[in-house]
């Protein structure tokens, strides 16, 4: 029991680091998933949204030091009861997601590894009967280093965790697991993958001969019977694969733009999902960043997803030089983690992106 213990309590304890590290990573894409478990829609608890971005620094921070509590062997009694409580809420929340169909991506591991609810809710169901044997035998777990040494450890594992997210809240992640990074083509992304495979489905046909009815099976042909057909049902049987990127769209009055947009030889995209609330100081360095980009041929496009009335009250606001098009808030808020964010690309390919705070890093 002794080294199953042990090998529990490393596997447990980096299990909770890389968690911890990859959402700190990117506590601003965190905090939307939080927004969307508060939502009405799944636990209904509105009144947390706006302190989403707090919530999810502070969560992030614990689960990673208590990861890091563990290993060391740091206050055992209060890192288990800590290490357990928090794995019950995440297994409730996760079953609670999966069952009800409420939220598609639990956000466990951020970007860098998508997890379905029942997925994340399985690896909950592990962690919980490793933190459970953990739990009831602590005895086991004896101090690593020099105690005298663990306050400082800790200490310096906060103010390091606060830093960190101090820095990519102020700049942009320093590790972009998103399919919009820095090197990728949005025209190739959108396009199927070759060899992919279709979506699979079964049909099930009812058709009526004399008054008894006839069902046939099949995956799609239109069966060669006799007698009055009725209809059929379709139930789908594997989803097939998928382009990387599906739901991106560029639109100014109506009509897609998004294949002319992004085919530009020099394009300068200022992303501000929602105008309502950008954070208006960024407008003041993107104005003269604009007016470079177009003295050098730049085509520059403003994307967002708020209404034409925001869009020409911030234009007329800040004297800017450029239009705002059309685009979904999700997706937006997908490609870059500002309000505004400031991305350059040639022919589709990112070549560059920066948070508006270091507008003036962009080489045109």
């Amino acid at each position: 029991m002794k080294i199953f213990v042990g090998i529990a309590r490393i596997f447990v304890g980096i299990l909770f680091i890389i968690s911890g590290f990859v959402k700190l990573n990117d506590p601003i894409g965190f905090s939307f998933k939080l927004q969307e478990y508060f939502s009405a829609g799944v636990l209904g608890i509105e009144f947390l949204i706006p302190f989403a971005l707090v919530i999810a620094i502070i969560l992030v921070v614990f689960e990673l030091v208590l990861g890091i509590m563990l290993i060391i062997g740091y206050l055992p009694k209060f890192t288990l009861w800590s290490l357990l409580l928090m794995i019950l809420f995440f297994t409730f929340l996760t079953f609670y997601s999966a069952y009800f169909d409420k939220v598609k991506d639990c956000g466990c591991f951020g970007d860098a590894m998508p997890l379905t609810p029942w997925q994340s809710f399985y690896k909950d169901l592990v962690l919980l009967f490793l933190i459970l044997v953990l739990f009831f035998n602590r005895k086991y777990i004896t101090p690593i280093f020099v105690p005298a040494s663990h306050r400082w450890i800790i200490f310096l594992s906060f103010m390091l965790c606060f830093i960190f997210a101090y820095y990519v809240l102020m700049h942009l992640p320093l590790i972009d697991f998103r399919v919009y990074k820095v090197g990728n083509n949005i025209l190739e992304k959108m396009e199927m993958p070759e060899n992919a495979e279709k979506a699979t489905y079964q049909y099930t046909w009812m058709f009526e001969d004399n008054g008894k009815e006839i069902l046939i099976k099949n995956q799609g042909e239109y069966p060669q019977v006799t007698g009055k057909y009725v209809g059929v049902d379709t139930k789908l049987i594997s989803e097939g694969d998928k382009p990387a990127i599906s739901d991106f769209f560029i639109e100014k009055n109506g009509e897609d733009v998004t294949k002319e947009i992004l085919s530009s030889d020099k394009l300068l995209l200022i992303v501000a999902y929602n105008l309502r609330s950008t954070e208006k100081d960024g407008f003041n360095a993107i104005k003269g960043l604009s007016e470079r980009a177009l003295k050098k041929g730049y085509t520059v496009v403003g994307l967002t997803s708020s209404s034409t009335e925001r869009q020409e009250a911030i234009i007329k606001e800040f004297s800017l030089n450029f239009g705002f098009y059309q685009s979904d808030e999700t997706v937006l808020k997908t490609i870059v983690r500002s309000n505004p964010g400031i991305l350059t690309l040639r022919k589709g390919t990112i070549t560059q992106k920066v948070h508006w705070f270091d507008s003036s890093e962009i080489d045109l």
